[in-house]
C-alpha cells in the first residue's frame, strides 16, 4: 500500500510540473523578432566627393558606413541626385562600392574607459 501511494504522489508532481511547464509559453510568450541579422548601415544625407584611397578615381557620390564593423564606403552617383544616374542609356545603373577606409570603434571604447572625466586624454 505504502508503494502504491508514493507512485502516486510522485506522478502527481510530475504531472504538475508538465502542467508548468507547458503553460509558460501562454503567460509569458517571447517575443517575435521579424528583422533579418542584416548589416546596420548610417547613409549619409546628401552627396559627396568619394575619392578611392589610392587616387584611382574621384567622383561625386553617397558614403555609407556599417556600424557593426566600421568600413567605410563610396558609392558613386556621378551627379548631385541621391541615387545613381545614367544620363545615356536607359538601364537604370548599379553603383559599385569603392572601400575607403575604417573606423576603430573598439579605440573609442578603450578611450573612454581611460578618461577620468568626460573628455577623453
Amino acid at each position: 500500500m505504502n508503494f502504491d501511494r508514493f507512485t502516486k504522489i510522485v506522478l502527481t508532481i510530475i504531472a504538475v510540473l508538465l502542467v508548468i511547464v507547458a503553460s509558460r509559453p501562454y503567460l509569458a510568450p517571447s517575443p517575435v523578432l521579424a528583422q533579418a541579422p542584416g548589416a546596420q548601415l548610417y547613409v549619409e544625407p546628401g552627396t559627396t566627393m568619394v575619392r578611392a584611397p589610392d587616387g584611382s578615381r574621384q567622383v561625386v557620390g553617397k558614403v555609407v558606413i556599417d556600424l557593426r564593423s566600421g568600413k567605410v564606403w563610396g558609392f558613386p552617383t556621378l551627379t548631385d541626385a541621391p541615387y545613381p544616374v545614367n544620363s545615356i542609356g536607359t538601364q537604370p545603373p548599379v553603383s559599385q562600392p569603392i572601400y575607403l577606409g575604417q573606423f576603430d570603434f573598439a579605440a573609442m571604447n578603450s578611450a573612454r574607459s581611460r578618461s577620468d572625466g568626460f573628455y577623453p586624454d
